[in-house]
């Protein structure tokens, strides 16, 4: 079987493309316009990096099987084009997964955050239990080797399922395709305003995922909007409402948040035979998914942690967990504005108020970024203006962030650096590792 990749150097794409190669044994080939790090080293390493970048189209020849579209190329692309006068069956990346796993029983975590942490705790049970698992899951869990499995055995399968377009073919939601037994909705906050430019338009697209469930939907009965769709869907499928887990299992994840997807992850292994009292004691020693609340330096009066928190309702989620295990500590709170959403003037208020446990707010963001994505001027003042506490400092220089942050007096002090990028490659890790040492 010879599969070709339209965009490999996607995150999730490229580890679809390393496991076809690896456990399937497939011939694999690729083309980008540009990879980067992690993506381009993993790629080479597996001997699966495009010998050039750019859209080759006479690399699609008769013999190429099949197609995988990535999110990345546009309709006129070259390859794509191709493959189409060739007649060669093209597949997004979430059809493509769907057609390999649509004889297991199918688990898929939605919702506007804890999808990855949800579902990575479902893995990492089932792993622990010896359970066969195929999965995608959206970031690295420790144990696993790749984001993505595909085999011919195993007798579940475990998705994130992301509301984002499918391709640039397919403009519906990625986790329509997923048709799942058994699923999870965490909770809906409005984002990716570029594809759902208002909140119906947003919540009708998870309406639409509780019709394509064919089992048992599992809901956060604290949302009114997931109660209103379980109430809607609840005639033709069963609907399990949850809470935050309140047991005394000591844990190794913190935040009302992870209590809550740990209660979810619960009752979805529940469902195919997994009791509370064996997941409780599997899950004690979960220590989270990369960029997840994930830990990057500490000393005896200092911390520092690391998440990939963006939009509102997960940047108030994870500050408020920070505070709530930190509670004496002085909180450093800095995110960094990245998305389309977030660098959205009109977007930008719905962060009202969502650093205010913190006791020094920073926002940082690079102008450049937004005219890049060809978005509306926005200015330090507005971001201000958006976030409201007065305290909040703003930067668009990253080495002057840098700079601000090495100065800072951190004993008895708790820092919380979060972005869905990079903060313009700045290495947040060894600059929490510096600051502690400048601290002892």
């Amino acid at each position: 079987m010879h599969v070709h990749f339209i965009a490999i150097g996607g995150a999730a794409m490229h580890n679809l493309a390393m496991e076809l190669a690896a456990r399937k044994n497939y011939t694999v080939t690729g083309s980008d316009d540009e990879i980067f790090d992690p993506a381009l080293s993993h790629l080479r390493q597996a001997g699966l990096l495009p010998p050039e970048m750019g859209w080759h189209p006479e690399r699609i020849t008769p013999d190429v099987d099949a197609v995988i579209l990535g999110m990345h190329a546009r309709e006129d692309n070259p390859e794509l084009v191709r493959a189409r006068e060739l007649g060669i069956p093209v597949y997004s990346f979430p059809q493509y997964l769907y057609e390999q796993t649509k004889d297991k029983t199918r688990i898929v975590v939605a919702g506007s955050h804890g999808k990855t942490t949800t579902t990575a705790m479902i893995l990492y049970v089932l792993r622990q239990l010896g359970i066969e698992t195929d999965y995608m899951v959206g970031a690295q869990i420790e144990g696993f080797e790749r984001m993505v499995r595909l085999s011919d055995t195993a007798r579940y399968a475990v998705f994130e399922g992301d509301e984002y377009l499918t391709s640039p073919l397919d403009r519906r939601s990625k986790f329509l395709w997923y048709r799942p037994h058994i699923a999870i909705l965490t909770g809906i906050a409005w984002d990716h305003i570029n594809v759902f430019p208002t909140w119906d338009l947003y919540v009708d697209t998870f309406r639409q995922f509780t019709r394509t469930v064919d089992g048992t939907l599992i809901y956060f009965r604290q949302d009114p909007t997931l109660v209103r769709l379980a109430e809607e869907a609840g005639g033709s499928i069963r609907c399990i409402p949850y809470d935050a887990y309140s047991g005394d299992v000591p844990m190794q994840v913190f935040g009302r948040h992870n209590m809550q997807n740990l209660q979810a992850a619960c009752l979805a292994c529940q469902q195919i035979g997994v009791q509370p009292e064996v997941f409780y004691q599997k899950i004690a020693s979960f220590t989270g998914a990369s960029n997840r609340l994930e830990k990057i330096a500490e000393t005896a009066d200092f911390v520092a942690y690391k998440d990939f928190a963006h939009s509102p309702s997960k940047l108030r989620a994870t500050i408020n967990a920070v505070r709530e295990r930190y509670p004496e500590r002085r909180l450093i709170a800095c995110m960094e504005l990245h998305t389309f959403s977030s660098l959205t003037a009109d977007f930008l208020p719905q962060y009202k108020d969502t650093m205010e446990q913190a006791d020094e707010a920073i926002v940082y963001f690079n102008p450049h970024v937004i005219q890049h994505k060809h978005l509306a001027p926005v200015s330090a003042d507005d971001v201000r203006d958006a976030f409201g506490p007065d305290r909040l400092r703003v930067y668009t220089d990253s080495s002057l962030l840098q700079a601000d942050l090495l100065r800072k007096d951190c004993r008895n002090t708790a820092l919380l650096l979060m972005s869905s990028g990079t903060f313009d490659g700045l290495d947040v890790s060894a600059l929490a590792q510096t600051m502690a040492r400048n601290n002892m």
